[in-house]
């Protein structure tokens, strides 16, 4: 009996170190899953206003949710160990639950958009910058459409052709321009006025291509930061049962 129960308390002892170390690394992951949603939504907002669709926004915003909680949670997780209340760890496997479902349903979010990004951009990339750009009250669409060109050296939607149709280029604010001067290989005030390709970027497939090119590399990293830390707490689940069953069975 005695050797029975000195072997369920080392059991014990080894649970709660391997479950503090999980949380560790937990918390840890917490950070890392909150800080790529904040930088989703931080250094590519402009690009965002682009797109029709919430959903690339909404999967990182649901990463900034779920990483906040799980640094919350590897804290409640460690004070359950160390304390080890069972009424604690219920609501830490309960929290770890949550955000496992946070977590897939960013992923399949992720997965789901990126199934239907090329469809998107072609129907609403076009139209987003014949009409918008630089009018009335769409100065984040203004801002947005030239970072796009200068960064990815494009000019329009598919071609530097687009352009031609544009609602700001017909007018007189736009000074005789052929495209805009963000176009422009080096960008200078009024270099607009010369589309040839000498002096405007002319990249087959246009902007869509390169913006799609760069939402996909994001979509996979959001979604492998997701379902990858949802994985992970599986393992943290399963310590928290076999921790939760262990002092279960302990005298009061």
């Amino acid at each position: 009996m005695a050797y029975d129960e000195k072997k369920e308390t080392c059991g014990t002892v080894c649970l709660k170190y391997l479950l503090f170390t999980f949380n560790f690394l937990f918390w840890l992951a917490g950070g890392v899953v909150m800080a790529v949603g904040i930088w989703t939504l931080v250094e590519k907002s402009d690009y965002i206003s682009l797109l029709s669709s919430v959903t690339y926004a909404a999967s990182a915003y649901i990463l900034i949710l779920a990483g906040a909680i799980v640094m919350v949670t590897g804290v409640l997780g460690c004070c359950a160990t160390f304390k080890e209340q069972r009424r604690l760890l219920r609501v830490y496997f309960v929290l770890l639950l949550c955000i496992f479902l946070l977590e897939i349903l960013a992923g399949v979010l992720a997965y789901i958009y990126y199934q239907q990004l090329n469809e998107e951009l072609k129907q609403n990339l076009r139209e987003t910058i014949v009409q918008k750009y630089r009018q009335p009250e769409q100065e984040h669409i203004t801002k947005a459409v030239d970072k796009l060109q200068q960064e990815f050296k494009c000019c329009g939607s598919n071609s530097s052709s687009d352009w031609g149709e544009s609602v700001w280029i017909r007018t007189n604010e736009a000074d005789g321009r052929l495209v805009p001067d963000s176009c422009c290989k080096t960008q200078t005030l009024g270099c607009g006025h010369r589309d040839h390709p000498s002096n405007i970027y002319k990249v087959e497939g246009g902007c869509i291509t390169k913006l799609e090119n760069f939402i996909l590399d994001h979509l996979k990293i959001i979604g492998a930061v997701g379902v990858g830390i949802a994985c992970v707490q599986i393992v943290g689940m399963v310590f928290t049962c076999c921790l939760y069953r262990s002092l279960k069975a302990e005298p009061y």
